[in-house]
Formats: structure tokens, sequence, C-alpha cells
């Protein structure tokens, strides 16, 4: 058996981004569209499973991916990006050979052929302290284990949201404070565009954005934490009154 056949690729858009997605073979495909407008669906293939929300967040359709997924793992997928199904067979393939992982961080090329951002060279156990960056179209999740343990994402995080960003990270530390074991491994699974909304800004929206996110992470240990981020190499450069409100959660 073609062990892509034990994955859902569950896609989160919106109802006209819908047609953009593209599929790849060998994977159950899952599409949850958020259309609280009604806009009229495009027409899918039998073989592709649609679900239409009437609501909007990017962490509401992850969350129904979850519950709404078949098979043993789940990818997350938008609709800007493209899969790469031998980077998804080596993966899926290391799951079934690791039954103690719950979850998986892999890689991710932009259009040029160059990796997103700076990755490991090796594959490591996750830790709060090197998950941060993850993306979700970089992650994979044993199924069984978040459904067990009722792990979802934070809907109060996450595009659509106020606090529009983070939800991936609050996500894998949530599934590890609950005893879940991570690996990253140095493969690549997709090309996505360069620009992300995850990207470093210094606007005070998004400064204010990542202190919640460390608040909600870290609880009383979230000033010192925001501070090694800041001086963590690269140093993150927010200028000295936005790097003092960031530290104060302000």
């Amino acid at each position: 058996m073609n062990s892509t056949s034990l994955l859902t690729i569950g896609y989160s858009t919106l109802a006209d981004r819908a047609r953009n997605i593209k599929f790849i073979e060998g994977v159950k495909n899952l599409v949850v569209i958020q259309n609280p407008e009604s806009k009229p669906l495009p027409n899918f293939p039998s073989e592709i499973t649609v679900l239409e929300m009437k609501n909007r967040g990017v962490a509401k359709s992850r969350n129904a991916a979850i519950a709404n997924a078949t098979g043993k793992y789940l990818l997350f997928g938008d609709d800007d990006l493209e899969f790469h199904s031998s980077g998804i067979e080596q993966v899926i393939t290391y799951l079934e050979a690791h039954p103690e992982i719950s979850i998986i961080l892999a890689q991710a090329v932009n259009e040029l052929g160059v990796l997103r951002k700076p990755y490991p060279l090796n594959s490591h156990p996750l830790k709060l302290r090197n998950s941060a960056k993850a993306a979700t179209y970089e992650m994979f999740i044993r199924l069984s284990d978040f459904e067990r343990l009722n792990i979802k994402f934070d809907e109060n995080f996450g595009a659509g949201a106020e606090n529009y960003l983070g939800d991936e990270y609050i996500f894998i530390a949530d599934a590890l404070r609950a005893g879940l074991k991570g690996t990253f491994l140095p493969i690549v699974v997709a090309t996505h565009p360069a620009d992300s909304s995850g990207n470093l800004k210094n606007s005070r929206a998004d400064i204010s954005a990542r202190a919640k996110v460390f608040t909600r992470v870290f609880g009383f240990w979230a000033i010192p934490m925001r501070f090694a981020f800041l001086i963590k190499p690269p140093i993150k450069k927010f200028g000295t009154l936005n790097s003092i409100r960031f530290i104060l959660g302000k």
C-alpha cells in the first residue's frame, strides 16, 4: 500500500480562493471552506470531501479538519501552496516506523526552490524553545493521539482572529505539554510563496499579537521568554520602544 493513502490533507480556504487548491494524488483530500457570505462554491471531483463553514477563522477551519479527517495522519494545507508527494511519502514512512511520535514538522521552499527560513540541518525532538516558527503546512499529526487528548487549535489566535498569528505554536505547545512527542525532519514537503502572515513585522498590532502568544504559551514566564526571543540570534529588530512594549506585553 502506498503510505500516502494513510494521510488526509485538510485544506483551509475561502469560497473565492478554493479553486486555487493544487491537489495531489494518493491522499484523502478534505477542503474546509470559510464562507460566511454564502458565496458560490466551485465544483470539486466527487472523491474530494468539502465542508462549508458559515464563520471565519483559520483555527476554526483547522479544528474542523481535525474533526472530519479520516485515516491515521493529517497534514494541514492552504490554497496558495503546492505539496511534494515524495517528501510527504518520506514523512509518512517515518511516522509508520515511529509510533511514539505524534507530530512532525518538516520543511518548505519558496517559489525559487529556496528554503523559506533557516531550518536546522538535522532532525531533533520538538521543544517549546524550538517550535515557535512552525507553519501549519509543515505539520503532520497522528490523529488518534490528538483526538484522545482533545487537543485543538486555540480559536482566539490565527488568521481571521484578533490575534492573527501564533496558532501553530500554541497548538504544538499544548500537544507537548499534554505529553505528546514530536520531531523535526529536514524533508521538503511543500512550496509556499515567500510572503506570509507569520513573517516578522514591526507594527504595533503585530507586536501585540506576538506578545499575547507568549502569554498564552508561557503564562507567568512570558516576560523573560519574550526577552529571550528578542535577543536570540538573529536579534529581532523591533526598535527600542516597541521592544519594551513587546517584553511587557503592552
